[in-house]
């Protein structure tokens, strides 16, 4: 890989420069809802400053508001390409249900996540290349600080050959198999809610609250 030349992109949550919010081409119809993924998101059109990414339960229909932001259609529409790094610094959530990420899109392929986390299982993050077929790992973590509102810092190294995961700085994956030379892909950050099928669904009363924080997200290139 060549030798990164600097910071290419910095997240600002707020900012509709950067971000769109709560629409997807991810989820059929763009959203809002995305049942056939198991998830009980309506997706909500709201920006996300301080990083801050909530699900919050819906009178009436099961569902929850949840964040999702994406570059796809926004005005800088950035887009990571292969050889980038990117960088993120999150505090990952507490609740039953809760199912934060990171990830890319576009086309309806292109993904690649950065971590996708449900708290049922504290200690184990779920790192993913969907470009190659078999190429995941559900990694757990042995010293603690993957856990419910531990925070962490993410490395994802997007290389043709090879994509390359780093966890508090240790590498815990290279899949060897890369995303190939012409890749690139939108970036999503959201916070997704199980509907019980493969992990716990969440209760509570209309105005119950899950969240999770990327403190940070920057791509170098």
């Amino acid at each position: 890989m060549a030798a990164l030349t600097g910071t290419v992109f910095t997240a600002d949550f707020s900012s509709a420069r950067q971000w769109v919010a709560g629409r997807s081409s991810a989820y059929p119809n763009m959203g809002p809802t995305n049942r056939g993924d198991h998830k009980l998101d309506y997706l909500f059109r709201q920006y996300c400053p301080g990083g801050v990414f909530s699900a919050v339960a819906r009178a009436g229909d099961g569902l929850w508001n949840c964040n999702l932001l994406t570059t796809e259609g926004s005005p800088d529409g950035f887009q990571v390409r292969a050889g980038d790094v990117l960088r993120a610094r999150v505090t990952l959530p507490t609740g039953a249900g809760a199912w934060p990420a990171i990830w890319t899109w576009r086309d309806g392929r292109n993904e690649v996540d950065v971590f996708e986390y449900h708290p049922d299982n504290p200690n184990l993050l779920e790192l993913s290349n969907h470009m190659s077929s078999g190429s995941y790992l559900y990694w757990r973590d042995q010293s603690g600080a993957v856990a419910p509102g531990g925070t962490i810092d993410l490395r994802v190294t997007l290389g043709a050959r090879s994509v390359d995961w780093y966890v508090n700085g240790r590498r815990v994956y290279a899949d060897g198999r890369g995303v190939g030379v012409g890749w690139h892909a939108y970036l999503i950050v959201n916070m997704s809610v199980s509907d019980g099928t493969y992990h716990p669904r969440p209760s509570g009363p209309a105005g119950t609250r899950l969240s999770w924080v990327c403190h940070s997200l920057t791509v170098e290139r």
